[in-house]
């Protein structure tokens, strides 16, 4: 695809010119010095600098695909990090560099020629190796980015193979290219480029744990924008741009165009404005063999400080080569051939010996058949550490599979969803205990296989399942607290919808709030509430009309009439609708269905719909309370855990003090805002106090974050 493809185009393109400048000064340089028989060594580096490359990316791809989840986000996002530094330093010399670039690489192979072959080869091979690596890390990236490699891989091939082309063009004479306007242009995209990878590699980062702030959004337009649609998959393959972005992805991205850009630009004004048409490398002229060149000595076809006959350079009484070593001899060809071969080799090597180490995978995972008949047929005990297991479905029907320790029913891993005939990869980390497998097919009943001891301590991670019966007292305490929440919420906007009735705008305005913090705290609930929620908290967002759409009904409806002017008049009738929905709802939910799975959920999610529009502002219709929902959700999330409690406590025994350490500081730095019945509106809040809240809702997310996880409903039990 164009999308995956371009940035990856762009790079190729961009290096593939940058290495084939560099070659064609090489080549004829040495052409015009006479000295064309040392072409194989210019080329030996070219092609060690390629293998080199070439084992660099097979090193990233290998490394990382042995590595944990967790540990490849943070090992990809590292390398982002890398790629940006390299492409920003890379786009900076090349338009500082592009004019002078020919001279320097003369001057350099002038010197190598009178030096050994080794030197010419480690001048080639450094000249183009650097492009090499910074290819395979960006494209490394940018694959990585696209969660494919076809595209990616596509786009870089066609870039270098057009800069082949151009770079034969500028060889033979038939092509002028403006290289300042050119690097300068293709580097500004790849400013822009780089900072999308940027914004992707501290995501990365924080999704491996390395970096705080994973679920702190700054803007999260997924239920608005389809992912799927040809711009938002253009912005994200080309730019790296989002639908849902963090604070930390925003500042890096913003704050890298806001100091490369400008860099780049005034750096790209300061070059001399000299004719901008780049000279082609020298070559050969083809009536005399040699180039015209002022250096050149006319009567000869060599530069007059360097030996064309080598024989005559010879010491006298130097011996004359004995026959093995003449240029046609067997010795003096494989001599010749084993340096190239040699440092083609030798990265291939090191790189197998790298991933070699770095793959813990085991050459030859167990492969375990999953069914209902045969379920762990093929397991024998392990080895400690790391282990990949091959899951073979054999039976007929869809099956979920789990390794337990079977005296507690304890996950160590799981595959959900793996079909009839199909094989998938479960890789889990296993130490001292005992070891069993768990098949559930979709209309079949649990098969236990036989138990497996293995040696060594005990240290392998896992996770007590809950069942649905685990959550039911937990629900049934939640449901009570919600019955009791909704009766309270009955009678606050009765008495909100008598105060607009009545004429009494600005006691309203007291009890509007003082209801919409009622439903507020009622946050694990959203989801059984079904159409309720729209018609008592819908937004205008998306509505035809916006503001003075007809179904536009709720609290905010009446919040933007209260704090927008509109008379009594104007707002009874959404008043009374208001009143009509909340008994509706507090008669409707005893017959309600409330999941047991929303429970765990719930406990994260209520907190970053808080951070992503009550910390924003996006509710706000007038009225600046945005921090008193936010209040009211943090009790709603404190009631949530307080009935999860006994549940957690067994299962992730050092989560909930640090949860209620965060808690408590969020609850402080909202009630620094809260200032007897009013509260600071979030436009009007201190830069620092808005960004110290910010930070506390995000780090409660960050520590809430494994709860779904934790109290996940799983058939292993």
């Amino acid at each position: 695809m164009w999308d995956d493809s371009f940035p990856s185009f762009l790079i190729g393109l961009r290096e593939g010119l940058e290495a084939g400048l560099v070659v064609s000064v090489l080549v004829a340089t040495l052409v015009r010095a006479g000295a064309g028989s040392r072409l194989a060594q210019v080329w030996t580096g070219v092609l060690a600098a390629i293998a080199l490359s070439m084992s660099f990316g097979a090193v990233l791809t290998f490394t990382a695909a042995s590595l944990s989840t967790t540990a490849q986000e943070a090992f990809g996002g590292a390398l982002s990090i890398v790629a940006v530094a390299f492409v920003t330093a890379m786009v900076f010399w090349m338009r500082r560099s592009a004019r002078s670039l020919a001279g320097e690489i003369r001057e350099k192979v002038t010197e190598a020629l009178t030096m050994g072959a080794g030197v010419l080869i480690l001048t080639s091979f450094l000249a183009v190796g650097r492009e090499g690596l910074e290819t395979a890390l960006f494209l490394w990236t940018t694959a990585r980015a696209a969660d494919e490699s076809a595209g990616p891989l596509t786009g870089a091939g066609a870039g270098l193979v057009l800069a082949a082309a151009l770079c034969w063009g500028l060889y033979r004479r038939v092509l002028r290219i403006d290289l300042t306007r050119f690097f300068t242009v293709t580097g500004a995209v790849l400013v822009v480029i780089a900072a999308g990878v940027l914004g992707y590699g501290l995501r990365d980062l924080q999704e491996g744990g390395v970096l705080p702030g994973g679920t702190a959004f700054a803007f999260d337009l997924t239920g608005s924008v389809d992912a799927g649609s040809w711009y938002s998959t253009l912005l994200q393959g080309v730019l790296n741009l989002t639908p849902a972005m963090t604070w930390l992805q925003v500042s890096g991205y913003v704050g890298y165009l806001a100091v490369v850009m400008p860099l780049f630009v005034r750096g790209a004004r300061a070059v001399p404005g000299a004719r901008g048409t780049a000279t082609p490398p020298p070559q050969a002229n083809p009536r005399s063999d040699r180039p015209a060149d002022p250096q050149v000595n006319p009567s000869s076809d060599r530069p007059a400080d360097l030996p064309v006959n080598p024989s005559a350079d010879r010491p006298a009484g130097s011996q004359a080569k004995p026959s093995s070593d003449r240029p046609g001899s067997r010795a003096a060809t494989r001599r010749r051939l084993l340096l190239p071969v040699t440092v083609v080799a030798v990265p291939a090597l090191l790189a197998g010996f790298v991933v070699a180490l770095a793959d813990s995978k085991p050459a030859a995972g167990q492969t375990v058949a999953v069914s209902g008949t045969d379920c762990g047929q093929g397991f024998t005990a392990p080895q400690p550490g790391r282990q990949d297991f091959r899951m073979h479905n054999t039976g007929n029907q869809t099956s979920e599979v789990y390794l337990i320790d079977p005296s507690s029913n304890a996950v160590y891993g799981e595959i959900e969803g793996l079909a009839p005939g199909t094989t998938r990869d479960l890789v889990a980390t296993v130490a001292g205990g005992t070891y069993a497998w768990r098949c559930v097919p979709t209309d079949g009943r649990a098969v236990t296989s036989k138990a497996v001891r293995v040696a060594g301590a005990a240290g392998a991670h896992a996770v007590v399942p809950v069942t649905q019966r685990d959550l039911t007292t937990p629900l049934k305490a939640y449901r009570a607290y919600v019955d009791r929440g909704l009766s309270t919420l009955v009678t606050r906007t009765r008495r909100l919808s008598d105060d607009i009735r009545a004429g009494h705008l600005e006691t309203a305005r007291t009890d509007w709030l003082t209801a919409h913090r009622t439903y507020a705290s009622l946050g694990a609930a959203y989801g059984t509430f079904e159409d309720f929620d729209q018609k008592i908290n819908g937004r205008p967002d998306g509505l035809p009309g916006g503001v003075r759409d007809q179904n536009f009904t709720g609290f905010h409806r009446i919040e933007y009439g209260l704090w927008h002017g509109q008379s009594a008049a104007q707002l009874k009738g959404a008043a009374q609708q208001l009143a009509d929905d909340a008994a509706g709802l507090r008669k409707a939910f005893p017959h309600q269905n409330f999941d047991p799975s929303d429970l765990p959920l719930r406990a994260h999610e209520i907190l970053e719909n808080t951070l992503q529009f009550e910390l924003t502002g996006d509710t706000d219709q007038g009225s600046g309370t945005g921090l008193a929902t936010a209040d009211a959700n943090l009790a709603g999330t404190r009631e949530l855990l307080t009935v999860l409690r006994p549940l957690l406590t067994t299962r992730a025994p050092r989560l909930l003090p640090t949860v209620d350490a965060d808690i408590a500081r969020l609850q402080q730095l909202l009630d620094s805002a809260h200032h007897g019945s009013r509260w600071t509106p979030v436009d009007r809040l201190d830069p620092a106090a808005k960004a110290r809240i910010d930070g506390a809702t995000g780090q409660l997310l960050e520590d809430l974050s494994p709860v779904p996880d934790l109290l996940e409903i799983r058939k292993a039990a």
